[in-house]
């Protein structure tokens, strides 16, 4: 704006001067012009038509190449002055604002070449000086389009800005449950590809509700460019509980355990349970399965280690608000049930934590309103939970053996050698508080515990232990780690009407 106002001021100084000098001019036209044909007719003697014709044209030209002069020196004044108000160098200044620009230089060799076509116009000056004007406009669009794709191509800059005052909407919650991937296994969760994962997992946390009782928390799948390729990571509340690798392309064929043949593929274990398994072809479904093997897709694999940590955490899955959920559905059906029971008798923390001890021990809590009359029948005499877990699990006890025993009129179980149960018997009287034995045995007995659980799964039946009620929490907290599959039951929880059968002997 200050270029522009310091040329229109030069300018309207230029205006007056050429103002003024074309009036001088036009007086100056006029007495050449009288002065000539005075002139012209009588001191040369000739005639008035000629001296005018002859006289006009030289005043006409004389005034033209007056004016020519004024006007270019007025224009270059206005020139100098806006450009050196810049402080660059003029020369240069005019050279950019000339020849940079392809609109000034399109019209003035247009202009040029059409007075180069003109009839009687030196025509290779005008058109030399056209061509010369056209072949700079040309080689000037040819750098601008060059400029312009290497603008797009370049990464635009990104300016510095003042870092986000810290809030805590930036804290992401922890999920409650996990599952990342790797990029190969994207496909198996994008609906738009086929996947079938989704739909999977919600079969898996629909079967988990109706065997344990509660629905747990929507599972977060999100893709890990950190894990291999086919590999998938489970997490709980922020920490790894199980990982793996499938090959969405295959199949995985289990052995059972009793297999006729050997297949061709690559080796690997059953993420749930541990089995020995194959990678094999589709094309060897058919011959797997006549063998047989367990072949299972992909993501059947994975939904079904997905279940299995569900049922190993199943207590860690239950937190206050599964708790309210089940309260609140119970209230529907027993509204007078539960609003004895909370707060009045046992508090919401101290309702979880019955409730996690029976899931730790694979007990489902599906029957919430058993649960809720025994505590509410026992928890104003009864301070541990540790026994009003016990009293419960008495209640349910029907439940639990019809579950082990797949709804036959016999269980299978085995039981402690009476030695070591007076053993043990004597070791929790003494202390009942530490309950602690001998290390020595206490390590003999997890040991052989492990071997019976093995041997009984071999057997095609669920390991279950009997003891007395008093041993029946302190055998099932130390033999958790060493036989996490083995069930322990006390006599008292066996009804009446359910016969037993012992298969072997637990001693240490």
């Amino acid at each position: 704006m200050a270029q522009e106002a310091d040329f229109y001021g030069a300018m309207d100084g230029a205006s007056k001067f050429v103002r003024g000098d074309a009036v001088a001019a036009i007086l100056i036209l006029f007495i050449n012009l009288i002065g000539g044909l005075i002139i012209g007719v009588f001191m040369h003697g000739l005639g008035l038509g000629e001296a005018a014709q002859n006289y006009t044209l030289l005043s006409i030209g004389d005034a033209l190449v007056a004016q020519i002069p004024a006007l270019v020196i007025s224009m270059a004044a206005g020139i100098v002055i806006s450009n050196v108000s810049t402080g660059q160098d003029v020369g240069r200044q005019l050279v950019a604002q000339l020849f940079t620009h392809p609109r000034v230089l399109a019209i003035t060799a247009g202009i040029l070449g059409f007075v180069g076509l003109v009839p009687g116009m030196p025509h290779l000056s005008f058109l030399g000086a056209a061509a010369v004007l056209g072949g700079i406009l040309w080689w000037q669009l040819k750098r601008q389009k060059a400029a312009e794709v290497q603008a797009r191509a370049a990464p635009e800059a990104v300016a510095p800005t003042e870092p986000d005052e810290v809030g805590w909407e930036q804290i992401e919650p922890v999920d409650t449950l996990a599952l990342d991937v790797g990029y190969r296994l994207i496909p198996l969760v994008d609906r738009n590809q086929g996947g079938e994962l989704l739909g999977r997992i919600r079969g898996v946390r629909k079967k988990f509700a109706q065997e344990m009782g509660f629905l747990v928390a929507s599972v977060h799948i999100r893709d890990n460019l950190e894990l291999r390729p086919g590999g998938y990571r489970i997490a709980l509340k922020g920490v790894d509980i199980g990982s793996g690798e499938i090959f969405p392309d295959l199949l995985m064929a289990i052995n059972p355990g009793q297999v006729l043949g050997e297949l061709q593929g690559t080796a690997a274990k059953d993420p749930a349970f541990g089995l020995p398994a194959v990678w094999i072809n589709r094309e060897q479904r058919d011959r797997a399965q006549a063998l047989g093997y367990t072949v299972v897709d992909p993501s059947t694999v994975l939904a079904t280690h997905l279940h299995h940590l569900l049922q190993t955490h199943a207590a860690d899955l239950l937190g206050r608000e599964e708790v309210e959920g089940l309260l609140a559905y119970l209230s529907k059906r027993s509204p007078k049930l539960v609003e004895d029971l909370v707060p009045k008798l046992i508090t919401a923390d101290r309702l979880r934590k019955v409730l996690q001890n029976l899931l730790t021990e694979g007990v489902p809590i599906r029957d919430m309103r058993t649960i809720a009359e025994v505590l509410a029948e026992n928890a104003g005499q009864v301070s541990e939970t540790d026994e009003l877990t016990a009293r419960v699990r008495l209640a349910l006890g029907a439940y639990i053996v019809q579950g082990l025993s797949s709804g036959g009129l016999e269980l299978s179980a085995a039981v402690l050698d009476g030695q070591l149960e007076q053993i043990l018997l004597s070791s929790l009287r003494a202390d009942p508080q530490q309950s602690a034995i001998e290390p020595g045995l206490a390590q003999r007995l997890m040991d052989r515990s492990r071997d019976l659980m093995q041997r009984m799964e071999a057997q095609g039946a669920t390991a279950v232990l009997l003891v007395s009620a008093p041993l029946r929490q302190f055998l099932a907290r130390l033999l958790a780690r060493s036989a996490p599959r083995l069930r322990v039951l006390s006599y008292a929880e066996i009804p009446d009407q359910k016969q037993v059968k012992v298969t072997a002997t637990l001693g240490a």
